[in-house]
């Protein structure tokens, strides 16, 4: 058994490039890509643990090296793709965990391996989701920015995880940021977990339980949830609960939009997912730019807080 951090790549946008691309061209530009991150792993003291066909398993003995290595890939990746055609982009999502793990005949195993990959599936495109194993290794001086998310339920694990989201774009600020190990602790002691989630528009306000997903949001009366505007999509959006958590899925004609409170950024979706924490907004059909595009607020509901009564829609 061996201390590594773990890291699992996952690319997204494989189907939309398949249709542009053709086949041929497609599969031999996810073999480049996959390469690449590879070839980087390498270069910064990292292992390729195994190819994934649309992804990459690495691991790393440090830690610190470990994201930071991450870091530069999805950097790196984002600067090449930034003036592609939406639609040929290969984006990454990834997860990762630090533990004991067990290596035998060119693969690995453990519960970080099982939570990195949880965790890779859990994440939006571009976005880094790691366990606060991985922030507390990370010691004092290390430059690294992170937002908290949360306790988290995994699939195969009894007790949620605390995860953090690895902020990586040069740009963005965030006033979460990572603290020593010795002077931050998560407070998991009160076993808070998230039961459903509130939306909000207008004046109708509607709960839904965990038995209500996956909801669905859009302009016609047969959706969960109706925001009657010309710019949302007849079923606009879905929200899936998987594992204790809540990912929103982008199925409109004009794009998604996310923003979670207290923080100005915003998660772009066009045909894509993103992991829903705390509370913020959705715009629907148009950014958060336009001040009159039609935005639901979202609030995940713990098991402290009781559910009011469902207002019913018109």
């Amino acid at each position: 058994m061996a201390e590594l951090t773990v890291a699992f790549i996952d690319l997204t946008g494989s189907v939309s490039v398949f249709e542009t691309l053709g086949d041929d061209r497609a599969a031999k530009a996810i073999m480049k890509l996959t390469h690449w991150i590879g070839s980087v792993g390498l270069e910064n003291g990292g292992d390729v643990v195994k190819m994934l066909g649309d992804g990459v398993l690495l691991s790393f003995s440090s830690n610190l090296q470990a994201v930071e290595t991450i870091i530069r890939i999805q950097q790196e990746h984002s600067q090449r793709t930034a003036h592609w055609p939406h639609h040929a982009k290969l984006l990454m999502q990834i997860g990762m965990a630090r533990g004991q793990v067990l290596q035998f005949d060119g693969d690995c195993f453990g519960d970080s391996v099982n939570v990195a990959s949880r965790l890779s599936d859990l994440a939006g495109p571009e976005q880094i989701l790691v366990t606060g194993q991985v922030v507390r290794d990370l010691g004092v001086r290390h430059g690294v920015r992170s937002r908290l998310l949360g306790p988290m339920q995994i699939k195969g694990r009894v007790e949620p995880c605390d995860v953090f989201r690895i902020e990586w774009q040069p740009e963005m600020l965030s006033e979460f940021l990572t603290l020593p190990s010795d002077l931050f602790q998560l407070d998991m002691t009160s076993e808070s977990t998230f039961v459903g989630l509130e939306l909000k528009h207008l004046g109708a306000s509607c709960a839904f339980k965990l038995t209500d997903f996956p909801l669905r949001i859009g302009r016609v009366p047969e959706a969960d949830f109706v925001v009657n505007d010309p710019r949302v999509s007849r079923l606009h959006a879905r929200i899936d609960s998987c594992s204790g958590n809540y990912v929103l899925k982008d199925t409109s004609s004009y794009g998604t939009w996310v923003r979670f409170e207290g923080h100005e950024n915003t998660v772009a979706l066009r045909r894509q997912e993103c992991l829903l924490h705390s509370r913020g907004e959705i715009a629907m059909g148009a950014p958060f730019s336009d001040f009159n595009t039609p935005t639901v607020s979202f609030r995940l509901v713990d098991d402290r807080l009781a559910f009011g009564d469902r207002t019913v829609q018109v």
